[in-house]
Protein backbone atom coordinates (compact mmCIF):
# COMPACT_ATOMS: atom_id res chain seq x y z
CA UNK A 1 0.00 0.00 0.00
CA UNK A 2 1.30 3.43 -0.82
CA UNK A 3 2.34 5.61 2.07
CA UNK A 4 0.54 8.57 0.56
CA UNK A 5 -2.95 7.08 0.81
CA UNK A 6 -5.23 8.14 3.63
CA UNK A 7 -5.89 5.21 5.94
CA UNK A 8 -9.04 4.17 7.81
CA UNK A 9 -8.97 2.20 11.05
CA UNK A 10 -11.78 0.25 12.70
CA UNK A 11 -11.83 -1.04 16.28
CA UNK A 12 -13.37 -4.47 16.86
CA UNK A 13 -14.09 -6.39 20.06
CA UNK A 14 -13.50 -10.15 20.17
CA UNK A 15 -15.61 -12.72 22.06
CA UNK A 16 -13.49 -12.22 25.20
CA UNK A 17 -14.03 -8.44 25.23
CA UNK A 18 -10.53 -7.60 23.96
CA UNK A 19 -10.34 -4.67 21.56
CA UNK A 20 -8.15 -4.76 18.46
CA UNK A 21 -7.70 -2.39 15.56
CA UNK A 22 -7.74 -3.26 11.86
CA UNK A 23 -6.55 -1.03 9.05
CA UNK A 24 -8.87 -0.77 6.03
CA UNK A 25 -6.59 -0.88 3.02
CA UNK A 26 -9.23 -0.89 0.29
CA UNK A 27 -12.92 -1.19 -0.55
CA UNK A 28 -14.63 -3.03 -3.40
CA UNK A 29 -18.09 -4.07 -4.61
CA UNK A 30 -19.20 -7.61 -5.36
CA UNK A 31 -22.70 -8.60 -6.47
CA UNK A 32 -24.25 -5.37 -5.17
CA UNK A 33 -22.56 -5.45 -1.77
CA UNK A 34 -19.68 -3.35 -0.46
CA UNK A 35 -16.67 -5.09 1.10
CA UNK A 36 -13.51 -3.95 2.86
CA UNK A 37 -10.04 -5.47 2.91
CA UNK A 38 -8.52 -5.14 6.38
CA UNK A 39 -5.15 -5.93 7.95
CA UNK A 40 -3.87 -5.90 11.52
CA UNK A 41 -3.11 -2.26 12.37
CA UNK A 42 -0.65 -3.32 15.08
CA UNK A 43 1.48 -5.46 12.79
CA UNK A 44 4.96 -5.63 14.34
CA UNK A 45 6.82 -6.15 11.08
CA UNK A 46 10.26 -4.58 11.27
CA UNK A 47 11.24 -4.88 7.61
CA UNK A 48 13.20 -2.00 6.16
CA UNK A 49 11.36 -0.13 3.37
CA UNK A 50 14.28 -0.75 1.00
CA UNK A 51 14.24 -4.54 1.36
CA UNK A 52 11.77 -7.21 0.30
CA UNK A 53 9.42 -7.85 3.22
CA UNK A 54 9.02 -11.44 4.38
CA UNK A 55 6.54 -10.69 7.19
CA UNK A 56 3.16 -12.37 7.00
CA UNK A 57 0.13 -10.19 7.51
CA UNK A 58 -3.35 -11.50 8.24
CA UNK A 59 -5.87 -10.20 5.72
CA UNK A 60 -9.58 -10.00 6.51
CA UNK A 61 -12.54 -9.53 4.19
CA UNK A 62 -15.63 -7.95 5.72
CA UNK A 63 -18.98 -7.03 4.22
CA UNK A 64 -20.13 -3.51 5.06
CA UNK A 65 -23.75 -2.98 6.03
CA UNK A 66 -24.77 0.68 5.97
CA UNK A 67 -27.54 1.95 8.23
CA UNK A 68 -28.48 5.25 6.60
CA UNK A 69 -31.00 6.17 9.31
CA UNK A 70 -28.35 6.04 12.04
CA UNK A 71 -25.48 6.99 9.70
CA UNK A 72 -23.42 3.96 10.78
CA UNK A 73 -21.56 1.10 9.15
CA UNK A 74 -21.42 -2.46 10.48
CA UNK A 75 -18.70 -4.88 9.42
CA UNK A 76 -19.89 -8.49 9.16
CA UNK A 77 -18.45 -11.75 7.87
CA UNK A 78 -19.25 -12.46 4.22
CA UNK A 79 -21.50 -15.33 3.21
CA UNK A 80 -19.56 -18.60 3.04
CA UNK A 81 -20.72 -19.27 -0.52
CA UNK A 82 -19.11 -15.98 -1.68
CA UNK A 83 -15.70 -16.56 -0.06
CA UNK A 84 -13.92 -18.23 -3.01
CA UNK A 85 -14.84 -15.38 -5.36
CA UNK A 86 -14.02 -12.72 -2.73
CA UNK A 87 -10.61 -14.26 -2.00
CA UNK A 88 -9.78 -14.26 -5.71
CA UNK A 89 -10.79 -10.58 -6.02
CA UNK A 90 -8.74 -9.62 -2.96
CA UNK A 91 -5.66 -11.54 -4.13
CA UNK A 92 -5.77 -9.68 -7.45
CA UNK A 93 -6.18 -6.33 -5.69
CA UNK A 94 -3.28 -7.04 -3.31
CA UNK A 95 -1.03 -8.03 -6.21
CA UNK A 96 -1.86 -4.74 -7.93
CA UNK A 97 -1.05 -2.85 -4.71
CA UNK A 98 2.31 -4.63 -4.50
CA UNK A 99 3.09 -3.37 -7.99
CA UNK A 100 2.61 0.22 -6.84
CA UNK A 101 5.93 2.03 -6.59
CA UNK A 102 4.71 5.30 -5.19
CA UNK A 103 7.53 6.86 -3.22
CA UNK A 104 6.23 10.41 -2.89
CA UNK A 105 4.57 11.77 0.21
CA UNK A 106 1.15 13.00 -0.74
CA UNK A 107 -1.77 14.49 1.10
CA UNK A 108 -5.38 14.74 0.03
CA UNK A 109 -5.69 14.93 -3.74
CA UNK A 110 -2.51 12.96 -4.31
CA UNK A 111 -1.13 13.66 -7.79
CA UNK A 112 1.95 11.43 -7.83
CA UNK A 113 0.77 9.42 -10.83
CA UNK A 114 0.57 6.08 -9.03
CA UNK A 115 -2.16 3.78 -10.35
CA UNK A 116 -3.05 2.59 -6.87
CA UNK A 117 -4.86 5.84 -6.04
CA UNK A 118 -8.56 5.45 -6.43
CA UNK A 119 -10.91 8.35 -7.02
Amino acid sequence: MCDCEERDFVTFTDDDGNEFELDIIDYFDYEGNEYAILVDANDNCECDEDEECSCETSVYIMRILVNEEEDTEEFVSPAEEDMDALIEIVQTMLEEMDDCDCDEECGDGCDCGCDCHKE
